[in-house]
């Protein structure tokens, strides 16, 4: 999930950067510091959007740098547990897909597909599943559940791991759902006869 978090901080800003105005010199810093780092409380942090910063410094002895009250806008991303999400598979693999959820891939193993047996076909790059013929290949879009999700902040983002399933009704390769949706309207347009 995607959301905008306003943090209050102090910012050093060093005298290289005296030159510049105060609000562009403090979003360089920020943007530095925190773009692309993960936070266990924020999640991954995408952007630094915005800086209020103090006009009035103050400075540390033996420290040429000044440093300044700021407030700043971040918009991170944070995937929370049972969120349904929609991707694009980006990979194929024989023990399951991986699939891109904005900064982030998740994984969804080969027995959290669907209630059907699914193999790998290497020719095609695709699995395939035995009784339904349904096929996942890259660039399917999917519906999945968040089941688990292991944040590592010294791993950046890479030691973001999130498990999913698409076991359950109205998850799956988007096409899969629709198939779903219309056998139901039939079994019900023929039940209210």
């Amino acid at each position: 999930m995607y959301q905008l978090v306003k943090v209050s901080g102090v910012v050093r800003i060093p005298p290289d950067k005296f030159n510049k105005p105060l609000k562009e010199a403090a979003l360089d810093i920020l943007r530095d510091e925190y773009e692309g780092k993960v936070d266990p409380e924020l999640g991954i942090i995408i952007a630094v959007l915005d800086v209020d910063v103090s006009p009035v410094g103050f400075i540390i002895p033996g420290d040429g740098a000044t440093y300044h009250k700021a407030t700043f806008d971040l918009i991170t991303f944070v995937p929370k547990m049972h969120e349904v999400v929609e991707g694009e598979v980006v990979e194929v693999t024989d023990f399951g897909v991986f699939v891109r959820l904005g900064p982030v891939d998740g994984f969804i193993h080969l027995s959290q597909l669907y209630d059907d047996y699914f193999s790998y076909d290497p020719r095609q790059g695709a699995l395939i599943s035995r009784e339904a013929h349904y096929e996942l290949r890259v660039r399917d879009v999917v519906r999945a559940r968040i089941v688990t999700i292991s944040i590592s902040p010294s791993g950046g983002i890479r030691g973001i791991r999130i498990g999913m399933t698409m076991r359950q009704p109205f998850l799956g390769k988007i096409e899969w759902i629709k198939k779903e949706l219309e056998k139901l309207k039939k079994a019900k347009a023929k039940s209210a006869r």
